[in-house]
């Protein structure tokens, strides 16, 4: 479980240095930047393999997740900020650990966007949502994750972390990052949107958390999907 920790902490680490080199290297190549990130995060799933076999459903169970994570986000594309997406990465999380959680978020940004477009912002959503699963898996056996209050908690904070790290690209795209007046106003103009978000995790979570939780307790515990012993 430590190495397999070490391992995840390299994954982020690699993930952060790509988007801090993005803007200068990659900028106006954001597909190979969203595939460079896409194969750090998915570093951890074979770490996590590497002591024993691979199987094929384990990699399914993942794509499925990640499949609706990025699907839910179409029925409310007329909704800015309001979407399951965070919800599902949350919720697989806490059943699957921090290594799926970080691929399902990744793998989410990157399949809705076929949909709502690819652009510079795609590897970033790839990570925001990556590293929400990373800490909702980091935390899961705390106790106020086990609470109602405290998930629900954890999703309205999120909410606005996941607008905090999209608006370091918006600044970095502006070329405004040592305008501190550009960068506050920046941020307030989002927060509108960032509550929007909190709220509509909190709601999602409130719905979804009892139903998904126990359906994807019951796949972990009787194929050994994932199962971090």
């Amino acid at each position: 479980m430590a190495r397999s920790r070490l391992w995840l902490m390299i994954a982020v680490g690699l993930s952060i240095l790509v988007l801090a080199l993005s803007n200068a290297v990659l900028s106006d190549h954001y597909m190979l930047l969203s595939f460079v990130l896409l194969l750090a995060v998915m570093l951890p799933l074979f770490v996590r393999f590497e002591r024993r076999k691979l199987e094929a459903r384990e990699l399914v169970l993942l794509a499925m997740l990640a499949a609706i994570a990025a699907v839910s986000r179409i029925p409310f594309a007329a909704l800015p900020s309001v979407k399951p997406v965070s919800a599902i990465v949350i919720l697989s999380a806490l059943v699957f650990g921090s290594e799926a959680g970080f691929i399902v978020g990744a793998m989410a940004a990157l399949v809705s966007n076929i949909y709502f477009g690819q652009g510079p912002w795609t590897p970033w959503q790839m990570f925001a949502w990556g590293m929400m699963g990373v800490s909702a898996g980091l935390l899961r056996q705390t106790w106020w994750m086990k609470k109602r209050l405290g998930l629900l908690a954890f999703g309205l904070i999120w909410g606005f972390l996941f607008g905090w790290i999209m608006n370091l690209w918006v600044v970095i795209d502006l070329a405004v990052a040592l305008e501190w007046k550009a960068v506050l106003a920046v941020y307030v103009q989002s927060f509108y949107f960032d509550l929007a978000h909190a709220l509509s995790n909190v709601f999602f979570l409130a719905i979804l958390a009892g139903g998904w939780i126990k359906v994807l307790e019951r796949f972990r515990k009787k194929y050994g999907l994932l199962d971090s012993g």
